[in-house]
């Protein structure tokens, strides 16, 4: 059975490198276009892009929304749909403009990718998100045990991470010296850590609770005055594997390396919440919870802007838009206070004003 066409791999790849030169897009998104090309492939059985006719996009839009996903063997969301067909219409659509391609497809086929206006609907519509309390987070650090320098790894890991609300690449990247425990930050130096978007810029410590705090300080202490590790030493070192006396191979210690991925990083998550009793929360859902408690102790306009940037944001609307979605269950208790007092609002008039201005003028910039 046919498994691949070379002139599709060919034409592929110039495209993948095309999205990932000029439209900046992440490994995770090339992958993600590759996905989504290989899935139309196997339903053409590898025919030339060059014979593209809308009606093979018509067919495999209608073979995708009968698919089941792997992990939970329901219909594919309608999210993956759309996601997945737009890669399509956006290969197509390119494809079309390209020498040996013009006069074999028209442009306009590719508009045959787009799923009905109710299911877009349905795919863009926000949900909302799971996001682990400081509370949970904090049972799940008690929870913990730190007998071994590994478990004390993983339990000042997980300190670490909502102390800075820092992304677990960055984190897996990070050295000692990054992290300044006098002054209470960390630089995250895109020379250095994987930061998105190859930003730099200071994160300072959340206040999260001085036994996080602790955590993190005996952690890179022990790094430093125990083991003697210097500047350009692992803040997080990988797990050092190597034969046992049994003759098994397990770890055994901690190897003087960084992690190469953050995928470690978020078994030791999982691995942690499930032995607390908790559902699991990923790395990047504490930046979400970090972001609901600013927009509890934040006083003012100015604090939350602080707040914002030291989430890595330039703009607070991203930290207010894309993180700060407020939980049903608190959006009820904030509508209790407001009825029995409007002095409970922490904004004053003008403070809120000019937030509400932003907001538009950011609306009034996307139309």
């Amino acid at each position: 059975m046919k498994k691949y066409n070379l002139e599709n791999e060919r034409i592929k790849r110039l495209y993948l490198i095309f999205s990932k030169e000029t439209k900046g897009y992440s490994e995770a998104t090339i992958d993600a276009i590759a996905k989504a090309l290989k899935r139309f492939e196997e339903h053409t059985k590898f025919r030339d892009f060059k014979s593209f006719h809308f009606e093979q996009a018509r067919a495999f839009k209608r073979k995708l929304s009968e698919q089941n996903a792997q992990r939970s063997g329901e219909r594919l969301s309608k999210s993956t749909l759309h996601a997945t067909l737009n890669y399509l219409k956006s290969f197509f659509q390119w494809l079309s403009m390209q020498p040996g391609y013009k006069s074999k497809i028209q442009y306009s086929d590719a508009d045959y990718f787009n799923l009905s206006e109710k299911d877009a609907r349905i795919a863009r519509a926000k949900r909302q998100k799971p996001v682990p309390t400081m509370e949970q987070i904090k049972h799940v650090i008690d929870e913990m045990p730190s007998g071994t320098e590994i478990e004390r790894r993983d339990r000042a890991l997980i300190a670490f991470t909502i102390l800075t609300g820092a992304r677990d690449s960055a984190i897996a990247s990070m050295k000692l010296k990054h992290v300044n425990l006098i002054e209470g930050y960390v630089d995250q130096d895109a020379r250095e850590v994987k930061t998105k978007f190859s930003k730099t810029f200071r994160t300072h410590f959340f206040p999260v609770g001085e036994e996080i705090l602790e955590i993190v300080i005996d952690w890179i202490t022990y790094l430093r005055e125990e083991k003697l590790w210097g500047n350009d030493d692992p803040l997080f070192p990988k797990t050092l594997v190597a034969q046992g006396t049994d003759m098994k191979f397990g770890p055994v210690g901690l190897e003087r390396e960084n992690w190469k991925t953050a995928a470690a990083i978020r078994k030791i998550f999982q691995e942690s919440f499930k032995r607390a009793g908790l559902p699991y929360f990923n790395p990047h859902s504490f930046r979400n919870t970090l972001a609901a408690l600013g927009e509890k102790v934040c006083r003012n306009a100015e604090d939350l802007k602080a707040w914002s940037q030291n989430l890595g944001h330039d703009q607070v609307m991203t930290t207010l838009l894309s993180y700060g979605e407020v939980s049903c269950h608190r959006k009820a208790e904030i509508f209790q206070d407001l009825a029995k007092s409007r002095s409970n609002t922490s904004n004053s008039d003008d403070e809120l004003k000019a937030l509400l201005k932003e907001v538009l003028a950011r609306k009034n910039d996307k139309s």
